[in-house]
């Protein structure tokens, strides 16, 4: 029986952004987001973790090069940006570190599986916005 193994690598990348929704009036941004309505930036600490069989030629899950490369062509989107105007998704998606964590998860996730010679999945997205408020993913959908 095959032993299922977890890797996580740690990145980090730096971006501004205002919590703001488009739908929403001035006054209810203002209400809701508070002095995250005003445009401000966090140096992020991002933990992406796969999980996979051994594969018994290599001894790995995963080589660490290809993931720290997949990690880092998404990283590279966001890095020294502004969110909401260099980034497409977060033209109409409020860029709270819940909805930036679902956006690693989504791109990484799609690029992972077009990789070959990999026998792994990615299990979690944890984004740390800061050292207090961390959000994490694993790719569940409500069922509600």
């Amino acid at each position: 029986m095959s032993k299922i193994v977890y890797i996580t690598r740690i990145e980090s990348f730096s971006s501004a952004h205002t919590l703001h929704n488009n739908s929403l009036s001035e006054e209810e941004n203002k209400r809701i987001f508070s002095k995250c309505n005003n445009c401000h930036g966090h140096n992020y600490k991002v933990e992406i973790t796969v999980k996979g069989t051994i594969n018994p030629k290599t001894g790995m899950v995963i080589n660490i090069t290809i993931l720290k490369k997949i990690i880092q062509n998404v990283l590279d989107q966001l890095d020294h940006k502004n969110l909401d105007r260099d980034v497409s998704y977060f033209k109409n998606v409020v860029s709270t570190a819940e909805n930036i964590c679902v956006y690693v998860w989504d791109q990484i996730e799609s690029k992972l599986t077009k990789e070959p010679d990999t026998d792994c999945s990615l299990f979690e997205v944890k984004l740390h916005e800061t050292d207090k408020n961390i959000c994490l993913y694993r790719g569940e959908e409500a069922k509600f």
